[in-house]
């Protein structure tokens, strides 16, 4: 997820070689003059005062060594993306008394913890577009402006949502189910949706960390939300919000992480009575694998390189092969990402009356060697290129690489008269354009990802 460097020159920026290297002494320098060694945790107020002490001084932070920087212009302010709507003909199929139309949005809005932590991907960025006193009302007039019916929140930091993110989202008209990351990790996603369209009919935290098992040793957390349309009998919606493992290196994880989510989605969706989204930081590729997986339905993964899975590496290396099977039996979840039997607890438990899981039926065959399925019939509502030259659509950009990794993925109306149309959504932007608005996070966008927003019919099989 994470790009280059920048070099702005009277106000221009200039575009130079991506650095491969480790930053330099000048990079050094830079994040030293914030008071942080490069990795290096400060608190907000500090980083704060810091940036202020460095514009008093008219300081520079552009770095050298042919290394990608943005340094400040004097007086400039970073440029807006020119992000259209892009609309969809809905045809001769109306929406009628059966179907709602509603919003959602995908947003991994950057925990301040972990900008801090990582300091060195934010190099090219003007100090104070960093600070967090900053960052939180660009988040909120973001999240205000666009309005959408459900939220599918990533890197929400636990302090800021219970002290401020909450409280924000409450006055807006949400109602906000949260999961923090398992561990000593300080940030989690959330799912925020409008109470006066929609009401709860359960939630489920999903954590992937298992005690013991070696692939299912990462943090990373999901959540499974259903819903329903306000004052209507019918019509079940299931929201998976999640943020998968970034490591470009462990495939292995990822799928076996992505398997535990789907098996949540499939014991708790309802289907075939429910429609289906999937939203989140995948931390994959559009042309990768994992996303293959997801939309074809099967992945065929012998001879598959774990490294390769997620398509973040333009240049895998090693070959470590993905195994088979790519999780441990003691999962209890099969080759179609289904319980095999009741799954042990992973997290506090179904709330709002959440059944038990059943158990999926039969169990696999030999012949399902090396190959993954689910039932969850998936599209995506961006394309991986840019209308009209055909440019790589970018959701994440920052030190290292820009890449789309965002995603809400949906269950397409079918002929049974249930599932979501994708009426519209808001454009993304390329490389060339990020780089023009000065790079991710700036005084305008704060955070390191663009927000998706995508509108969807509802259809729910229906007519009262």
């Amino acid at each position: 997820m994470l790009l280059g460097k920048l070099s702005r020159a009277g106000g221009r920026l200039v575009r130079r070689r991506l650095a491969t290297r480790p930053p330099s002494s000048r990079l050094r320098r830079m994040s030293g003059g914030l008071g942080m060694e490069l990795g290096e945790r400060r608190p907000p107020g500090e980083l704060k005062r810091k940036a202020e002490e460095m514009e008093n001084r008219g300081e520079d932070v552009s770095g050298e060594d042919g290394q990608m920087v943005a340094s400040r212009a004097p007086g400039g302010d970073a440029a807006p993306l020119a992000r259209r709507w892009e609309t969809w003909p809905v045809g001769g199929r109306g929406g009628g008394a059966g179907a709602v139309d509603l919003t959602v949005m995908s947003y991994n809005i950057l925990s301040q913890d972990l900008l801090q932590d990582n300091a060195h991907l934010y190099s090219h960025c003007r100090p104070e577009a960093l600070v967090w006193s900053r960052r939180l009302p660009n988040l909120l007039a973001e999240l205000r402006q666009h309005d959408a019916d459900v939220l599918c929140l990533q890197e929400v930091q636990a302090d800021h949502f219970e002290t401020q993110i909450k409280d924000a989202l409450h006055a807006q008209g949400y109602d906000c189910v949260y999961k923090k990351r398992t561990g000593q990790k300080v940030d989690g996603c959330a799912v925020a949706f409008k109470t006066s369209r929609l009401c709860l009919l359960s939630s489920n935290p999903v954590e992937f960390f298992r005690a013991g098992d070696a692939l299912l040793d990462r943090h990373n957390v999901g959540l499974v939300v259903l819903l329903r349309p306000r004052g209507r009998r019918a019509g079940t919606l299931c929201v998976a919000n999640t943020h998968l493992l970034f490591n470009p290196r462990r495939g292995d994880v990822k799928l076996a992480q992505l398997a535990v989510l789907l098996a949540e989605m499939d014991r708790r969706s309802r289907l075939p009575d429910a429609a289906v989204l999937l939203c989140g930081d995948l931390n994959s590729t559009p042309w990768s694998p994992l996303l293959t997986f997801l939309l074809a339905g099967r992945l065929r993964y012998r001879d598959l390189p774990a490294n390769v899975v997620s398509g973040q590496e333009r240049a895998p290396r090693g070959q470590r092969l993905l195994p088979d099977p790519i999780w441990s039996p003691a999962l209890g979840i099969n080759r179609r990402c289904q319980y095999e039997s009741p799954p042990a607890s992973s997290a506090a438990g179904a709330e709002e009356g959440v059944a038990a899981g059943v158990p999926a039926k039969g169990r696999e065959e030999a012949s399902k060697s090396w190959r993954l399925e689910h039932q969850f019939c998936l599209r995506s509502s961006y394309g991986p290129r840019l209308a009209p030259d055909g440019s790589a659509a970018i959701t994440t950009y920052h030190a290292r690489s820009s890449a789309m990794v965002d995603y809400i993925l949906y269950t397409p109306w079918g002929p049974e008269g249930r599932g979501l149309q994708l009426l519209g959504r808001l454009s993304l932007a390329g490389r060339a354009e990020l780089e023009r608005a000065g790079g991710l996070p700036n005084a305008r966008h704060s955070s390191d990802h663009v927000p998706l927003l995508a509108r969807f019919r509802w259809h729910l099989g229906d007519r009262s």
